[in-house]
C-alpha cells in the first residue's frame, strides 16, 4: 500500500492579541495618518488608495504609547511563533525591525509582493469593517509548478494555491517572510485599518 506524505510545510500563526487597546490604537493610526504629509503624498505617488507610513516614518512605538504596547505583545507572539518553526536563533531572539501603519480606503488593494529582507512578517487588525479584505497567501513553490494542473475546488484548503484568511479586529496574523501575499480589494464601506511588520535576526 503506498503512503503519502506531507513535506515541507508552510505554517500561519494567528492569535487573538489580549492587552491591547483598540480604541486607543485606532484614534493614534488616524492621528498619525491625518498629520504625516510625507506618508500621504508617498501613498497617493505610488496609487496605494488610503494611507501607509511605510515609507516615512520608522519610530512609530517611539512616537506612540499604543503602539509601543502593542511591540511588546507582539514581541511575545514572535517569539512563540519562533519556536514553532522550529527555528534555530542560536540563541538570539528575533527583532522587530519595522512596523507601519495601513489605512485602506473602500476599493483600495495592495498588489503580491514578499518580504525578503525578514524571518516573519505579519500584520495586527485594528479596524476590520464588514466587507474588508481577506488576507491572500500564495503557496510559495507557485512559481516553480510550471507544468502542473490547477487544484480543484474540492482540495483542502493546506493543498490550495491561494487561501484567503479574513481576520478579524484584534487578530494577529503573522508568516515567513518568503510567502508571497497580498490584499484583494476592500470592499467595505469604511476603512480597514491594520499595523504590519517585519521580525530579522
Amino acid at each position: 500500500m503506498a503512503d503519502v506524505q506531507t513535506l515541507f510545510v508552510t505554517k500561519l500563526y494567528r492569535a487573538a492579541v489580549e492587552g491591547v487597546n483598540n480604541d486607543d490604537l485606532l484614534r493614534s493610526c488616524r492621528s498619525i495618518a491625518a498629520d504625516d504629509a510625507v506618508g500621504q503624498a508617498w501613498s497617493k505617488e505610488k496609487g496605494y488608495r488610503g494611507y501607509t507610513s511605510y515609507a516615512s516614518l520608522n519610530d512609530l512605538p517611539k512616537r506612540d504609547p499604543s503602539v509601543s504596547a502593542l511591540k511588546g505583545v507582539l514581541d511575545k507572539h514572535a517569539a512563540a511563533f519562533a519556536k514553532a518553526l522550529n527555528l534555530e536563533l542560536g540563541g538570539r531572539k528575533l527583532k522587530l525591525d519595522s512596523i507601519w501603519i495601513n489605512v485602506l480606503e473602500p476599493g483600495g488593494a495592495h498588489s503580491g509582493h514578499i518580504h525578503p529582507h525578514s524571518v516573519l512578517s505579519g500584520t495586527y487588525y485594528v479596524d476590520v469593517p464588514p466587507g474588508s479584505s481577506a488576507l491572500k497567501l500564495e503557496d510559495p513553490r507557485l512559481p516553480m509548478m510550471m507544468a502542473a494542473p490547477t487544484r480543484s475546488e474540492e482540495a483542502p484548503e493546506e493543498e490550495r494555491t491561494f487561501v484567503y484568511i479574513e481576520p478579524k479586529a484584534g487578530d494577529v496574523l503573522m508568516w515567513e517572510s518568503f510567502v508571497r501575499h497580498e490584499v484583494p480589494a476592500n470592499g467595505a464601506k469604511r476603512p480597514r485599518v491594520s499595523i504590519s511588520f517585519n521580525y530579522s535576526l
